[in-house]
């Protein structure tokens, strides 16, 4: 039986580089690739394959939302991870949305190829340090807006223009932050990132 596989990477080299490795083996079959988060999607939607390789960090759309995406409408599909955002928020977002293998991408080939065939026939791929840290870090405390606030925040923009930006009151984005910096009980907002980051929060 043939495993048909969507790949969505959006580095070139690296996602020619999977789909000449993949069609090496016998019983694997590349049937479509993507580079952005929209086009990944949209393929695996039209193309139903047996295992959707995703990469998490992908343009305009990223891999957490599109497994979600994907998943709510083919419940049977199989989702293998392949990234190098391993942190312990990560990781845990990706297995409560049901994603059935998370891997680094430095894994070798061979183990790669294993991981497939493995989620295929119903088994979860995930490195058990991996999970452990997951639990550990605990869930996201920050809600969708809070998330936002930071993440622009993260970028330099200042509160006035995150005001503007998410069409907020000035006064409103400093509270947000405040209770941010207080939820992660960070010193200031410079390190309220960092810890956001740290556990992929951010």
């Amino acid at each position: 039986m043939v495993i048909r596989l969507v790949l969505a990477e959006d580095q070139r080299v690296l996602r020619e580089a999977l789909v000449a490795l993949l069609e090496l083996e016998r019983d694997l079959k590349v049937v479509g690739v993507a580079e952005r988060g929209q086009e990944a999607a949209q393929l695996a939607v039209s193309m139903s394959p047996d295992v959707l390789i995703l990469d998490i960090g992908l343009p305009d759309v990223n891999g957490l939302t599109v497994a979600a995406r994907v998943r709510a409408q083919l419940p049977a599909i199989r989702i293998l991870m392949l990234t190098s955002l391993d942190r312990p928020g990560v990781v845990r977002e990706a297995l409560t949305l049901g994603v059935n293998g998370f891997l680094p991408k430095g894994v070798a080939a061979a183990d790669l190829v294993t991981a497939i065939r493995d989620v295929h026939a119903g088994k979860r791929v995930v490195s058990p340090d991996l999970v452990s840290a997951a639990l550990a870090a605990g869930e996201n405390p920050l809600t969708p807006r809070e998330r936002s606030i930071l993440q622009l925040a993260a970028t330099g923009t200042p509160p006035p223009e995150i005001a503007t930006q998410l069409h907020l009151a000035e006064g409103t984005v400093r509270n947000y932050i405040t209770r941010i910096i207080a939820k992660l009980s960070a010193r200031n907002s410079t390190d309220a990132i960092r810890i956001a980051k740290h556990y992929g929060w951010l």
